[in-house]
């Protein structure tokens, strides 16, 4: 049975700080390891994919007026915005239990947090196509669900992004705990403002509200048994934090590399 490490960030941090976290996990890795995280936003937060423009697909106006905060991912994908969730993060090298490839280790992934779901008393499947449309456009992540996303009644409830380098890959995305389709239409630029958001948050699937404090410790054990490992908690070492400020001063606190057309 393997060990994975696990990090649960319950203070909420910046979404610069939240980057600059998952993208040192991804570069630090050692070979044949994984490292799974859960954490929280210190605001709302709009994050743009690694190759988003800006104008394009986000009104930067709407997000000063209702206090939205911007990053952009190491990742690619579509606008999400951060908002009463529960975030996860998973970093691995391991092709023995993740394949080689994006589709593969995303439909894992995908699999081991339906387990969670199932946990939290949620009937979640995996979403069996991209509507061709959602691909072409600048719709927001949550408009549509994407082929091996996770579902609740036809909706997306999990929005996920993934980079590979080699071998090692970064996964993470979005559960909204909360109605968040209001916000984002808000802060979108959708070419229909009528456009229905197929997305749906843990509250409205199960009919009372959820906590991330509730919600992680399911989630963990989903994972946990769907891929038969065991836990190795652990926080940020000291030098590892250091690195992560860097990375975070460097990048994702840096205008440039968020608002470069």
């Amino acid at each position: 049975m393997k060990t994975w490490r696990l990090i649960i960030d319950s203070q909420p941090l910046p979404g610069s700080r939240n980057m600059a976290i998952d993208e040192y996990l991804l570069l630090s890795l050692p070979e044949e390891k994984t490292v799974v995280r859960f954490y929280r936003w210190e605001k709302p937060t709009a994050s743009l994919g690694r190759g988003q423009k800006v104008a394009r697909v986000l009104d930067l106006e709407a997000c000063r007026r209702l206090g939205v905060d911007v990053v952009r991912r190491p990742t690619g994908g579509k606008l999400v915005l951060h908002h009463q969730e529960v975030t996860y993060s998973i970093c691995s090298s391991d092709t023995a239990i993740f394949t080689d490839t994006l589709a593969g280790s995303y439909r894992l992934i995908s699999l081991g947090l339906i387990e969670g779901l199932k946990l939290v008393g949620l009937a979640a499947v995996l979403a069996p196509y991209t509507e061709a449309a959602y691909s072409r456009s600048v719709w927001p992540c949550f408009a549509r669900p994407a082929q091996n996303e996770v579902v609740v009644a036809g909706k997306k409830i999990i929005g996920s992004a993934q980079r590979r380098l080699g071998t090692r890959f970064l996964q993470h995305g979005s559960i909204p705990l909360a109605p968040q389709s209001e916000w984002l239409r808000k802060i979108s630029r959708l070419e229909d403002a009528s456009l229905p958001l197929e997305m749906i948050s843990v509250e409205e699937a199960l009919g009372q509200p959820m906590t991330f404090e509730l919600m992680v410790p399911l989630l963990v054990e989903g994972l946990k048994r769907f891929f038969r490992v065991e836990w190795e908690i652990s926080q940020l070492t000291e030098s590892e934090a250091k690195e992560v400020e860097n990375l975070e001063r460097l990048r994702y606190a840096n205008p440039a590399w968020t608002f470069h057309p």
